[in-house]
């Protein structure tokens, strides 16, 4: 089952609820596009790739929701759900991607509603594909008998099927390399917990469950081989914007000689932003700091902060897998080849 689909006999956008897994397994249905950004703003579905996909079919939904009779009228009411939709999340471009390209298909069809359909379909089959032809070059990067670490979530949950950088470690196991990976918890909302090692498990991946706070230890004492992450976003000049915690990671993996790459389809690739400081950071609710699964950690009435993503600079990267191939410094200039190449 794909993390984010239309049911073409409901007419409705379905998705996996993210928020319930490991402990239960259920698929949310929407029939309204504000219900699709509402479940992007709550995490319903997360991971920028499915985000993207998810967008896509709200816009669909909101082309078959409307009223209009007449084409200026619907075309008003999709301006009124990409505003909805792009302020769901404001951090991982694959939103704003795919609701510019829905707008975009809108523009240049006859038949608009179809059109929109067509091309959300479109947006998430190619998602499939390209994670496919990233995993297989990230897996040149693995030999047999590496320990990856990882952070966050990246896998087939994170993106329509297959997955960025678990998709790689997916590619690697599949081809018979004997790897073991450690998996972040990824505080505070433990996506490596619940949703990495859902992943691994389900696929028989030997893994290990960390504390984000162990991570520099094992990268000390030798028993990390390479580091691999996503990217919500990434500017022209190879600073990655992606989940809370990477930085630190990628500091302390150029401290102690570890490879660090984040894998990153180029629709995740901002070449309008030219350095990872111009990239917009979501702050969500200190709710998720102050409590876990709704019981309280910390003292009552005391403040937090939330950001969701962090940025790492390009010089803690030693390379950006997309599906064009592995990229290198310098990023400026091999980022833009690489968006260019699959244009």
């Amino acid at each position: 089952m794909r993390t984010v689909f239309w049911d073409y006999e409901r007419g409705t956008v379905k998705m996996i609820d993210q928020r319930l897994l490991p402990w239960e397994f259920e698929v949310a249905e929407f029939d309204d596009y504000t219900a699709v950004a509402r479940a992007i703003k709550d995490m319903v579905v997360r991971g920028a790739p499915a985000i993207g996909a998810a967008a896509g079919f709200g816009m669909a939904l909101a082309a078959q929701q409307s009223q209009a009779k007449d084409r200026p009228t619907l075309l008003r009411d999709l301006e009124t759900a990409a505003a909805t939709l792009n302020a769901a999340r404001p951090t991982a471009v694959n939103l704003a991607w795919a609701v510019a390209r829905q707008r975009q298909a809108a523009q240049n069809a006859a038949d608009i509603r179809a059109a929109l359909l067509q091309e959300a379909q479109h947006i998430a089959d190619e998602d499939v594909e390209i994670n496919r032809r990233m995993a297989y070059h990230g897996a040149e990067l693995i030999s047999d008998g590496d320990t990856i670490l990882h952070h966050c979530n990246t896998g087939a949950l994170a993106t329509v099927d297959w997955g960025t950088a678990l998709g790689v470690i997916f590619a690697a196991h599949e081809q018979g390399k004997r790897i073991h990976v450690l998996v972040d918890e990824t505080r505070p909302r433990l996506q490596g917990a619940r949703l990495t090692a859902w992943e691994l498990k389900e696929r028989g991946i030997p893994f290990d469950l960390i504390a984000d706070n162990a991570a520099g230890h094992f990268m000390r004492t030798g028993q990390v081989n390479i580091v691999l992450v996503g990217s919500d976003r990434t500017a022209a000049n190879g600073d990655v914007a992606n989940k809370i915690g990477t930085y630190k990671l990628a500091v302390v993996a150029k401290e102690n000689g570890v490879p660090f790459y984040p894998v990153v389809p180029t629709s995740t690739i901002d070449l309008s932003l030219a350095n990872g400081d111009l990239i917009p950071i979501e702050e969500r609710d200190a709710s998720e700091v102050l409590s876990v699964f709704g019981k309280s950690i910390a003292p009552e009435g005391i403040s937090a902060r939330n950001p969701a993503f962090d940025v790492t600079p390009h010089r803690y990267v030693t390379g950006i897998v997309t599906e064009a191939g592995v990229v290198y410094p310098p990023f400026v200039k091999h980022l833009r080849e690489a968006v260019n190449s699959v244009q």
